[in-house]
């Protein structure tokens, strides 16, 4: 019975994790009404940094797609690619925020938003995303 009950414990802890890492990449990185002329205000509202850090991240990439969709890419629509990395098999609409404002601190993180649309290359754990790895022109 304790050997069951400790199982179930670690099991639970694990899926937790899981959970939170994939919420922080929701957070991070999906924003089906993102544009180039909002970085600024989503990255603070957000509060997406370094991690563990009060320091802005160099760049930022959101993309423009349902949480659902990008789920896909770690089932079906994607296929392994690199080192620990699944990449989607269709390109998505993506924004990337740039700092302007080398080495400032959070709130004073000024970017710049570039939009194109690019096959991504996201890290799963399960059915669920939790890093975000690069994105891809894709050359066939």
């Amino acid at each position: 019975m304790r050997i069951s009950f400790a199982c179930l414990l670690l099991l639970s802890a694990t899926v937790s994790c899981h959970n939170e890492r994939n919420r922080k990449f929701i957070n991070q990185h999906i924003n089906e009404g993102m544009s180039v002329n909002r970085c600024d205000q989503v990255i603070t509202s957000r509060k997406i940094t370094e991690t563990g850090s009060n320091t802005c991240k160099d760049t930022n990439t959101f993309i423009l797609a349902s949480t659902n969709e990008v789920n896909k890419v770690c089932g079906l629509a994607g296929v392994p690619y690199g080192v620990g990395l699944t990449k989607s098999l269709q390109p998505f609409p993506i924004v990337v925020c740039t700092l302007r404002n080398q080495g400032a601190r959070r709130p004073r993180c000024q970017y710049r938003g570039r939009s194109s649309t690019r096959y991504i290359a996201i890290r799963c754990e399960g059915d669920f995303p939790v890093h975000y790895g690069r994105d891809i022109v894709h050359l066939d």
